[in-house]
């Protein structure tokens, strides 16, 4: 199988690259020699290598950020998955497109199920709404996978940003009404991997099992890295932010678990492995 990875720089797209080499050629690309959002430069690439699948992991992804660059988040999260979803049907092959909880408004208290219906509240959220309805439009053969609090290699993601602040602060204030599931990046890789040599196209949902507030999630982050740091529970009031959030994001994953064969692991053991990876990274 050759693979073609947008977004390879990315967290993300470092183990795609990592998990994908298992099983062939794999090719990947990103800022700033080559950017989704140039039509041209999709086709160039996809072109020259001949892969037999597409996994666009590149997007805009500064929630906060995105409030205020709005034009800017929308050409990459959807015209950006357009140009990647296009040249993949014109090439006949299937596109993997990476999508998030934020296109749910957190109002259920519930798994979220792949059926259940989208209503972003942030410019982010709607972005990634609206990018899946155009890798959708574009090419049929397409695999939807939304996923939520990821965390991985190289990325200034929750986990980094709580051991950041637990080496120059003695208290962390950590909000505990923001529920979700933690989701490391190599066992998302992994069960996409699986996704992408089947053809059971569609939308689905993939994060580690289990569920967190985030002050939970600190809490566990800072005891596996052996810090003696306290944290406080706070509500999210507390932190205005410029982007709204869904308050409860979970997502039910047992769709893609049912067509891999594969189930995902428990947040707290992906955690686990993602602090030793690091470990040995440092």
């Amino acid at each position: 199988m050759r693979t073609l990875v947008f977004g390879a720089k990315g967290q993300l797209g470092r183990d795609l690259v990592k998990v994908f080499k298992s099983a062939g050629e794999v090719e990947g690309h990103d800022l700033p020699e080559i950017s989704i959002v140039e039509p041209d430069h999709v086709f160039d690439v996809v072109k020259q290598f001949g892969p037999n699948v597409i996994v666009n992991a590149a997007a805009y992804t500064d929630v906060e950020g995105a409030e205020a660059h709005l034009q800017e988040t929308f050409l990459a999260n959807e015209a950006g998955a357009r140009n990647v979803a296009e040249t993949a049907a014109y090439h006949d092959v299937p596109v993997v497109y990476f999508s998030t909880d934020f296109v749910f408004d957190g109002q259920k208290t519930s798994p979220y199920a792949i059926d259940d219906p989208i209503s972003p509240l942030s410019v982010y959220g709607k972005s990634k709404a609206a990018g899946e309805a155009a890798t959708r439009k574009a090419n049929p053969r397409h695999f939807i996978i939304r996923t939520a609090w990821l965390y991985g290699p190289g990325g200034n993601n929750f986990v980094e940003k709580i051991l950041r602040a637990a080496a120059t602060r003695p208290t962390l204030r950590v909000v505990d009404d923001e529920i979700g599931s933690p989701t490391h990046t190599l066992d998302l890789a992994e069960i996409s991997f699986y996704l992408a040599r089947t053809q059971a196209y569609g939308v689905y949902h993939a994060v580690n099992r289990g569920a967190c507030s985030r002050y939970e999630f600190a809490r566990e982050i800072l005891r596996l890295g052996k810090k003696q740091t306290e944290v406080v529970p706070c509500k999210a009031v507390e932190f205005p932010s410029k982007a709204p959030r869904p308050n409860y994001s979970v997502l039910d994953s047992a769709r893609i678990e049912e067509i891999t064969g594969h189930d995902l692991r428990p947040w707290q053991d992906a955690l686990k492995d993602y602090m030793e990876r690091r470990e040995d990274n440092t």
